[in-house]
């Protein structure tokens, strides 16, 4: 079987671990600080916080950012449900709207329909590595309402030129397996505000005013308090020098993701049952995963299609479910969101990791081809 993905690691990341073994440090110290220094250096941002996870790093987001019970936040149905239990987790309240049927990104003019005195922020989700349009989100809403970031999968995305992360908000990344870099788990919130930066590093530490580096670098004699309610948040060094390793590989890894992309874009861009992922202007794409929706003309089911390609070799996935479609939010909310719904049922997550070997993206289009065209 071609799998759906895979890290990329190597012996460096090996040996790295080895000499975070050998320290004696191995939690939220040295190597996790160069590590942050790395990911805000790399995308243009002031400050970078590492936290356990993407989903952490945004309950931290929301909290610093002063969301809390009575506050609702509009985002994206069509994302991981993460998205939304982060809203839910800071006692705020998760407001669905519906996406684009081109970028599967957040409408703004739906988000505009959406908006309310209770309206306290945007969670802008950049899809599988797609940047959201941020500018035309930020003119769909009050000055008054924060947008926010859920760039999960947009490590090396760009928005209008710029890195995503370094666009004023405050954005949260993941180090999932699946991300174009992974640690295993891991998340990081990125934000130009030292304010932020300050009070998001003292939650994610059950609330310390002063860091355990801090205390071993001042020999003991520094004390710390704890002011307020926090979080057992910290990365490991151990993950962070898997993280240091794989930055330094950024670059070339996001380019050979653009190569298997550009190949699949060119074969299914022909075929009139395939829709490939949107190209607009504004953005570049990381791919950090890649789908195709297929067109009405297709005659074969979604799950038909996948059934084909799995008795192929293929690893593939249904398209993201809708959050408000999941039991824990479906007899509650009686929504209806079309474009989220018709998106997820006719889309495919298709084999897309750095080192997909070429004989391999032969055979995932040779397949989807003839899957598609029964």
């Amino acid at each position: 079987m071609i799998p759906l993905t895979r890290p990329e690691f190597g012996d460096e990341e090996a040996r790295a671990v080895a000499d975070v073994l050998k320290s004696g440090w191995v939690v939220q110290g040295p190597r996790v600080a160069e590590f942050e220094r790395a990911v805000a250096s790399r995308l243009g941002v002031a400050h970078a916080v590492a936290t356990t996870s993407c989903t952490t790093a945004l309950h931290v987001a929301f909290i610093v950012s002063g969301i809390g019970p009575g506050d609702d936040v509009i985002c994206p149905s069509y994302s991981f449900i993460a998205s939304a239990n982060a809203i839910i987790h800071a006692g705020a309240t998760p407001v669905f709207a519906d996406i684009e049927d081109d970028t599967w990104n957040l409408d703004p003019s739906d988000v505009a329909r959406r908006v309310t005195a209770k309206t306290k922020a945007v969670l802008a989700v950049h899809q599988v590595g797609l940047a959201a349009d941020l500018d035309r989100i930020r003119a769909a809403v009050p000055d008054r309402v924060a947008i926010l970031e859920d760039a999960a999968c947009a490590i090396g995305s760009t928005y209008k030129g710029r890195p995503i992360g370094s666009h004023g908000n405050v954005a949260c990344l993941s180090f999932h397996p699946r991300k174009t870099i992974s640690l295993g788990e891991g998340g990081m919130l990125l934000t130009s505000d030292a304010a932020v930066a300050d009070h998001a590093r003292t939650l994610r530490s059950h609330g310390a005013s002063v860091s355990d580096l801090d205390r071993h670098q001042a020999k003991g004699l520094m004390f710390e308090e704890y002011r307020e309610l926090g979080y057992n948040y910290r990365m490991t060094d151990i993950q962070a020098a898997i993280g240091i390793e794989q930055m330094k590989r950024l670059d070339d890894l996001l380019n050979r993701r653009r190569a298997v992309a550009a190949r699949y874009n060119s074969a299914f861009c022909k075929s009139e049952y395939i829709q490939i992922p949107a190209q607009p202007i504004y953005a570049e794409h990381s791919y950090q995963s890649y789908a195709v929706r297929l067109r009405p003309a297709c005659r074969v089911k979604r799950d038909d299609v996948m059934r084909e390609l799995v008795d192929a070799g293929v690893t593939c996935r249904r398209g993201i479910s809708p959050i408000h479609l999941e039991p824990l939010h479906r007899n509650r909310l009686h929504l209806s969101l079309p474009i989220t719904e018709a998106v997820a049922a006719e889309s495919i997550f298709l084999p897309m990791y750095a080192s997909l070997p070429q004989e391999d993206q032969s055979r995932v289009i040779d397949a989807v081809l003839r899957a598609v065209a029964r």
